[in-house]
């Protein structure tokens, strides 16, 4: 005899309708609607005092065509690639700086490790748009870090208002969730495995690629899809660090809603960032999955 499930059991997809279905199906609604000079923006607006006959007139008016238009649109096309992009070197970045971070914690005794930990989390406890704009200060002409380099007789460097400098806001604000799902994984290896190998013959640094690095695989896959895929929506980092000519998605969401009161289109470009997330969202379930056994 099957049994009901508890309305505990129900919790979680109740709240995944109601913060994550309904707003989400607003927003595909949006995204299939006409920009208008009207409060609100956009048309069709579904009246339901018009029954049956104002339902089938509020779906007939739903189309295509701002899609349509982002395809055709060179301005969102390079908005996407260039999140694809950026988002991209910012992983390979994070990657090559967590890894030896990680490693390392991994690798010291029981105290400094928690304390390490402990440092890592730490900047998690003071606003982000604070630290981001600590980084203002630090990059601007007259900076610290230009004072640094003119106190050695450097010369200066441009950073701020490039993508230099939202490189360098992304692969900050998303280290700790490098370095954490590496170091999870590199902590539980069995150093008895290393032992082993090196009594076989291998030197430490055969030993690392030959054991360790291919069993840390699962958790730098799950730490390079942890910041990527919030990385292509970034809005924050590339809105205070890069400049005017620095394209990414969640500029072009937030000037799309704002600036220009064109709904529609900031819909559909939102909706097609998800979608095409979808890949990799998939990939890093699986992944959990493995690093999980299950």
């Amino acid at each position: 005899m099957r049994t009901r499930p508890p309305l505990a059991a129900l919790a979680p997809y109740l709240w995944l309708l109601v913060f994550f279905a309904l707003p989400f199906a607003l927003v595909v609604k949006l995204s299939l609607s006409d920009t208008v000079l009207a409060m609100p923006p956009y048309a069709p607006q579904l009246d339901f005092a018009a029954g049956s006959a104002g339902l089938k007139s509020f779906f007939a008016a739903l189309d295509l065509e701002t899609y349509r238009r982002l395809a055709s649109d060179d301005l969102y096309l390079a908005s996407y690639f260039s999140s694809l992009r950026l988002a991209g070197l910012a992983t390979v970045i994070l990657a090559l700086v967590g890894y030896p971070i990680a490693y390392g914690i991994a690798r010291c005794s029981d105290g400094a490790r928690q304390v390490l930990v402990m440092a890592l989390i730490l900047p998690f406890w003071t606003s982000f748009l604070i630290r981001i704009y600590a980084w203002i200060a630090i990059l601007k002409p007259a900076g610290l870090l230009n004072q640094a380099l003119a106190s050695v007789g450097l010369p200066p460097l441009t950073i701020l208002n490039t993508e230099a400098g939202v490189l360098v806001g992304l692969v900050y604000a998303y280290l700790p969730f490098m370095v954490l799902p590496l170091y999870a994984v590199l902590e539980r290896q069995d150093e008895s495995l290393i032992e082993a190998a090196e009594d076989l013959g291998c030197t430490p640094t055969g030993a690392f690629w030959r054991v360790t690095f291919p069993l840390s695989l699962p958790g730098l896959a799950a730490g390079a899809l942890i910041c990527f895929i919030p990385m292509v929506g970034e809005f924050v980092i590339p809105d205070l660090l890069g400049g005017s000519e620095t394209l990414m998605l969640g500029r072009t969401i937030w000037n799309e809603f704002f600036a220009n009161r064109d709904w529609p289109a900031a819909s559909a470009v939102a909706v097609a960032l998800l979608v095409s997330l979808l890949v990799p969202i998939v990939l890093y379930q699986r992944q959990q999955a493995k690093v999980l056994g299950r």
